[in-house]
């Protein structure tokens, strides 16, 4: 076993992707657990982030500041995230433990899923999206191997209870030592056309990685295969995805709506569960739903507001101590990934060192941390008329003053001229016509310039 950091032990590894490794650990003080019984309740799941990644200064202090927003994200079909570790070169996150594979190997082992269980476990990934958006929080790489399988825990139905992971862990790939690497967020199968064209991600990108997690489980593989990562990719921008024989017609329509390519024509996701849960509200499977129902395309209107990616946030106080954070990574590949017990609802965390942007209209979704928030007072939607307006006045006013301040300055070095130089004095003060002046000035002006000869 070997610590991490003072608090945590790790006891086997049970996964590595590309961000980092996964363990089975638990926390300091607690006794090993014997052979085949179940996992005590202190039990976590630690992400030991690879070293590139913890190396980076940036990528540190990019969780600490989404500390607050991933601790918010309690959702019943979510991976609730614990803890941070941040000691040295290591950096870790702490999650609840669940003792299930994760999607990807279920798929790999089972095979496709009856249209009436795909159709119920894409819900409950939808009803865990649209947490998440509400929060402001985008997962960004939403695939099977993201999506942890509490099999212990089964609803009436029989159906397994999905557990969305590795929040956060796209996020990693935006800090700026990493954009050297990374082309773009995500897995090429998976990945929305804007995305692969490094548009402004909002929360239709996952909504189009839903589409095609839905299209798999029935038809057992992702629309877009073969080839290179730069072929797939074009295939989403260019292709559009082929009806498998025996798809459910209604799911067909749902997944048509999510795979649209263009991200403002896509549904929300609390719109996407709706649909969903609407196909099997009056038969039990989906390829039997009467053609008198309502049809599911009316449940899917494009979201009027998708959510905005957070923007960077501004540094922390000094004097924040920060001891946890996010959650996820990079698919755990195969095995036992993250918890077990569905979080307690507790009261909503804010975090008093994020920077919070405005919202307006519905509230709208702030362009900054991407959640429908209140904006504090002295901030202002620098997008906003009003801000706008008082930028560009600003220039104006100090145009004006400096005009004004050397007008003042001309007129006083004008003074002191008259009042200095003879000729200029004498035909201010000499009266008589101006041609009269003009002479005077003339035969002045002639001689004071002999005299200094």
């Amino acid at each position: 076993m070997r610590p991490v950091g003072s608090k945590y032990l790790l006891e086997e590894p049970l996964g590595r992707g590309a961000s980092g490794t996964v363990w089975r650990a638990r926390p300091t003080g607690t006794q090993d657990t014997p052979t085949g019984t179940e996992a005590p309740e202190a039990t976590v799941a630690i992400k030991v982030l690879r070293e590139e990644l913890a190396g980076d200064p940036d990528v540190v202090l990019r969780f600490l500041q989404e500390h607050s927003a991933l601790r918010r994200l309690t959702h019943a079909n979510i991976v609730r995230t614990r803890d941070l570790v941040v000691e040295g070169d290591l950096l870790a996150l702490v999650m609840d433990f669940i003792d299930g594979p994760d999607l990807h190997r279920y798929l790999r082992e089972q095979g496709p899923m009856e249209p009436l269980r795909a159709v119920r476990l894409t819900e409950r990934i939808a009803d865990a999206l649209a947490a998440s958006h509400a929060d402001g929080v985008l997962h960004r790489d939403l695939k099977p191997a993201n999506i942890m399988l509490a099999d212990t825990c089964t609803d009436d139905a029989g159906d397994i209870r999905p557990m969305l992971t590795d929040f956060g862990i796209a996020r990693l790939a935006d800090a700026p030592g990493l954009t050297r690497t990374h082309e773009f967020v995500g897995t090429p199968s998976y990945i929305a056309p804007e995305s692969a064209l490094g548009h402004q991600p909002t929360s239709a990108v996952d909504i189009y990685s839903a589409g095609i997690l839905l299209y798999e489980l029935i038809a057992g593989q992702a629309p877009f295969q073969g080839g290179t990562a730069l072929e797939i990719l074009h295939r989403h921008q260019s292709e559009e995805p082929e009806r498998p024989a025996g798809f459910p017609q209604p799911v067909w329509t749902v997944v048509e709506h999510c795979l649209r390519k263009d991200p403002l024509e896509r549904p929300s996701a609390a719109s996407l569960a709706r649909a969903l849960r609407a196909i099997t509200a009056e038969t039990g499977e989906p390829a039997l739903l009467p053609e008198s129902t309502a049809d599911p395309a009316a449940l899917l209107p494009p979201d009027p507001q998708p959510t905005l990616l957070r923007a960077p946030m501004q540094p922390l106080r000094t004097d924040t101590v920060v001891t946890g954070t996010p959650h996820g990574g990079d698919a755990t590949a195969g095995g036992a990934g993250a918890v077990a017990e569905p979080p307690e609802s507790r009261p909503q965390e804010r975090n008093e060192d994020a920077a919070e942007a405005p919202s307006s209209g519905r509230p709208p979704n702030c362009p900054h941390c991407g959640a429908a928030q209140p904006a504090p007072e002295a901030a202002a939607d620098p997008r906003s008329p009003s801000a706008r307006t008082g930028e560009a006045g600003r220039p104006r006013r100090r145009i004006l003053l400096k005009t004004s301040l050397a007008l003042v300055v001309t007129l006083v070095l004008a003074g002191v001229a008259v009042w200095s130089i003879p000729p200029l004095h004498d035909w201010v003060t000499g009266g008589g016509s101006m041609r009269h002046q003009i002479g005077h000035w003339y035969t002045s002006l002639k001689h004071w310039a002999g005299s200094l000869r």
